[in-house]
């Protein structure tokens, strides 16, 4: 969907019609889930493009939609573009980010067992008592 939204229309409530934009943006959403996935995706990834009155569209993320159609209402905003796209999403599988994330924490780990034996804190402890 690439669509040119105005939020001053003579003759309609700004509130609902900021509403019924909302509505259709998330009508297409869920009509874009519907969809069959092929067989190698495993899920829609939606990519999002948004632009203030005629600004140039910058790239949001999926969930910052409605956040950003907020703030466009807010400024008093005439218009703005979004532009969402569905393509293939892909999972990383469970055993790829488990190795990354132990070797992190092994990095990590190590760290905090040298702070924890270092001889100067632990006798500077000692004296204090």
């Amino acid at each position: 969907m690439k669509k040119r939204f105005m939020l001053k229309v003579e003759n309609k409530n700004s509130d609902r019609l900021l509403e019924s934009i909302k509505h259709e943006i998330r009508k297409y959403i869920k009509r874009e889930k519907r969809k069959q996935l092929p067989e190698e995706v495993d899920f829609w990834k939606f990519d999002c493009k948004f632009a203030k009155n005629d600004e140039e569209p910058q790239v949001i993320d999926f969930i910052d939609i409605t956040k950003n159609i907020d703030e466009a209402s807010t400024l008093g905003c005439e218009s703005f573009f979004m532009e969402i796209l569905s393509t293939k999403g892909y999972r990383v599988k469970k055993e790829e980010v488990k190795k990354e994330s132990d070797d992190e924490e092994n990095s990590e780990s190590d760290e905090v067992k040298v702070e924890q034996n270092d001889p100067i804190t632990s006798s500077d402890e000692n004296t204090d008592s």
